[in-house]
């Protein structure tokens, strides 16, 4: 059988399942176990953070050249093969003792990250499914929103019976058992009616060239940026931060696994208005609703309820980024050389995503959690700003066409 319902049949959900339990293994684990390391090492908040922040930075500098590769007609091997590379350093991971091996892990697990993750899975997609992509995209991203709630309380019962090295070592099994095998069924066959064959490898530089010439590059980088500030500084330090407004361990699991069913319900959100209203007025209003639940999330010490507006906020904002933001680069960009400028347009994204954690920990220890939810603010603002900018510097519009 053939056709687009054959296609989302053996591509589409075989990638979204493994997305989830790559999404899972590979960042959500970090924060649902910081405070495992926190407890069970001498290491400062900041220091665990900066691992994070390791990986994330050379997950973003790789970015352009995993574009590279799949704009080449070589995303099956690299999918595949990052995808079991960062199982092998979750196995890892299990056995560190030392700061400088847990640095070295994530580092690994950055190359890993920059393989196979949305970034990459997005490239494919627009690649392969033709105009049926951003419906791809879309199931892709409704059914790894779950990730989180997949990682955050089965780290929670994994640890605390039996421990963060065990609970590593379960999820690189099941990545092993179970995504591995469902990325080599979507991606080892040929892919029928393939409506983006490899381009030559000199076709890249000019197309890229004139994508890094034009303000909306730089604008949709900068509301990228922003969110990534946003939702990577609150992301990776949730479970703490939450302790800090006096939220009980199981609360904020909890709250923490809610994220991911609130990404998915912003993203239905938008397959209902979709039809009415512009992807980019879509991103921006999502962003401003990041920005809310920072401003939400400062008052939970005095009003408890006001977390289930945090959960509500930080969720589906970031859920309806993730979906809309590849819509809004081909759409603003074209699709002609897609995967390299979704990847260059994926490194300040990724860059500060990956300083998020870090900088979340650093402006912790000078200000409290306070101030970094003041921070997180402002980025949802600016991001939207920046967002409602590019489109009006878009490429078409600047020339009259």
């Amino acid at each position: 059988m053939t056709g687009p319902k054959a296609s989302f049949r053996r591509i589409v959900w075989p990638l979204a399942v493994a997305e989830t339990l790559l999404w899972a293994g590979f960042y959500y684990l970090f924060p649902a176990l910081l405070p495992a390391w926190e407890r069970d090492f001498a290491w400062s908040k900041a220091e665990i953070a900066g691992a994070l922040t390791l990986a994330l930075l050379i997950s973003a500098i790789l970015a352009p050249i995993a574009g590279r590769q799949i704009d080449h007609g070589r995303g099956r091997p690299l999918f595949i093969a990052a995808a079991l590379l960062g199982a092998g350093w979750l196995v890892l991971l299990s056995q560190v003792t030392q700061l400088w091996q847990f640095y070295a892990v994530w580092a690994g697990l950055g190359v890993a990250m920059a393989g196979c993750l949305y970034e990459p899975c997005f490239a494919i997609l627009t690649r392969t499914m033709g105009s049926q992509a951003r419906q791809a995209i879309t199931l892709v991203t409704l059914v790894a929103g779950f990730a989180g709630t997949v990682a955050f309380p089965t780290s929670a019962g994994l640890e605390a019976a039996f421990g963060w090295r065990v609970t590593a070592q379960v999820f690189a099994g099941v990545i092993i058992a179970v995504a591995l095998p469902l990325l080599i069924y979507a991606l080892s066959r040929p892919l029928p009616d393939d409506p983006a064959p490899p381009e030559p490898e000199a076709a890249n530089t000019g197309e890229t060239v004139r994508a890094l010439r034009t303000l909306t590059f730089w604008f949709l980088g900068l509301a990228f940026a922003m969110m990534a500030l946003n939702h990577g500084a609150i992301l990776a330090h949730m479970l703490p931060l939450l302790a800090e407004r006096g939220v009980t361990g199981e609360a904020a699991v909890l709250a923490a696994s809610m994220i991911g069913p609130m990404q998915v319900a912003g993203r239905l959100g938008v397959l209902a208005v979709q039809k009415y209203v512009s992807p980019a007025t879509i991103a921006a209003t999502a962003l401003i609703a990041m920005a809310l639940a920072s401003a939400v999330l400062l008052g939970a010490h005095a009003v408890p309820g006001l977390l289930v507006l945090f959960v509500l906020f930080q969720g589906a904002g970031n859920g309806v980024m993730s979906i809309t933001r590849p819509v809004i680069v081909a759409d603003l960009l074209g699709r002609r050389k897609y995967g390299v400028v979704a990847g260059m347009l994926a490194m300040p994204f990724l860059g500060l995503f990956a300083l998020a954690p870090g900088l979340a920990g650093v402006i912790w220890i000078w200000g409290g959690y306070d101030t970094v939810l003041m921070i997180t603010l402002a980025a949802g603002i600016v991001g939207a700003v920046a967002l409602l900018l590019a489109v009006r510097f878009r490429p078409n519009a600047a020339s009259g066409g």
